[in-house]
């Protein structure tokens, strides 16, 4: 199987299936001379580990990452990093009713049209296991990108319940299950998802990550656009069905004088009066926060019987056994960090390819 690698100069490889004996990544391209250790890479990976809350799956996966190549003495060698995660709570018998069965919304009907082939255990390629291989990669990107870049991400929405942006505070998200800002809305998501999962059903949600600090200038014109790299990585994580910079969509119902991000010199430098753009303006970073939403659709595997057809087009009643999320949008917030920074990472590289600094 082919396109396991994204970035350009900053380029990630990930490998391993969900219920293989490790998951990993190879990162070509970092500096010399970063400081890395396998303990910055680890809190990243703690964030996203299964088992946590009762509103994740209950898979006991510790996601102890180790660095099998690319430092030495603490230092990256700018040769190839090599990490590993050991997979020590598969359970694939949970699995052994559906490999023969297509479960609707997911891609086991698409891996076995294209490939012939599929591993129904947890889906191989396509869990959402392999994310924490591009957290790890995140962590990574995080050094090149250097203190002076903030990366945060935080859920937005749970099914059909938006937080109040008004009561939005960076400080909330990691005392919370949720990863929400909004610390008021916290007791009706338990009580929300409480219901979906009793109900062996699934909920999707949204994300928004930012990034401040961001430099200006990363990005190119036409088809090296900083937005349309970023999308294409957001879009790139499981279950994502759609993305959004800045206001997105929500640009289409303003006027051109209310979207307008108004410009102004304060102390010799260019201040913005809004930030509609996302931070990304012809593709280019001006300096902005970048902003980005992406939604993720709900999980496919469920204990609700949903109609489908086994492989030899024999109609059945689908039901998912096993350890599922209810809502597996909560845990892309970390993962949606580290995509924002793997693309980050790779444009201020190719930036300073292209003009120095």
């Amino acid at each position: 199987m082919s396109y396991n690698t994204f970035g350009h100069l900053f380029r990630v490889t990930t490998w391993g299936e969900s219920h293989g004996p490790a998951i990993g990544c190879v990162i070509d391209g970092c500096p010399p001379l970063l400081s890395l250790t396998e303990e910055d890479i680890q809190p990243c990976l703690d964030r996203r580990r299964p088992g946590q809350s009762a509103f994740t799956t209950q898979r006991q996966e510790a996601d102890r990452v180790r660095i099998l190549s690319g430092v030495f003495e603490g230092k990256t060698t700018g040769t190839p990093i090599s990490l590993m995660i050991e997979n020590t709570d598969q359970r694939s018998r949970d699995y052994g009713d559906i490999a023969s069965t297509y479960r609707p919304g997911h891609a086991d009907l698409t891996y076995d049209l294209k490939y012939g082939i599929r591993d129904y255990r947890g889906g191989g390629r396509s869990s959402a296991r392999e994310t924490a291989c591009r957290v790890a990669a995140g962590a990574v990107a995080r050094k090149i990108l250097g203190p002076d870049v903030t990366i945060r991400g935080a859920l937005v929405q749970l099914g059909p319940h938006d937080i109040d942006r008004t009561r939005w505070d960076w400080n909330e998200v990691d005392r919370n299950p949720f990863f929400s800002p909004d610390a008021a809305v916290v007791a009706e998501w338990e009580s929300y998802l409480a219901g979906i999962r009793k109900a062996g059903s699934s909920v999707g949600a949204v994300i928004e990550v930012q990034a401040e600090g961001v430099p200006a200038g990363l990005g190119a014109p036409i088809y090296g656009k900083l937005d349309a790299d970023l999308a294409a990585a957001l879009m790139s994580i499981n279950a994502v069905k759609g993305v959004e910079i800045g206001d997105g969509f929500a640009s289409a119902a303003l006027t051109g004088p209310e979207n307008a991000d108004t410009l102004a010199m304060q102390d010799g430098k260019v201040v913005f009066g809004s930030n509609h753009a996302g931070g990304i303006l012809g593709g280019i970073s001006s300096g902005q926060p970048v902003v980005a939403r992406f939604a993720v659709k709900p999980t496919s595997s469920m204990l609700t019987p949903v109609a489908s057809i086994t492989r030899d087009g024999t109609a059945i009643d689908v039901v998912t056994k096993g350890r599922h999320d209810p809502c597996v949008g909560i845990r892309a917030v970390p993962v949606g960090e580290a995509m924002l920074a793997c693309v980050l990472a790779d444009h201020l590289l190719r930036h300073r390819g292209q003009v120095g600094g």
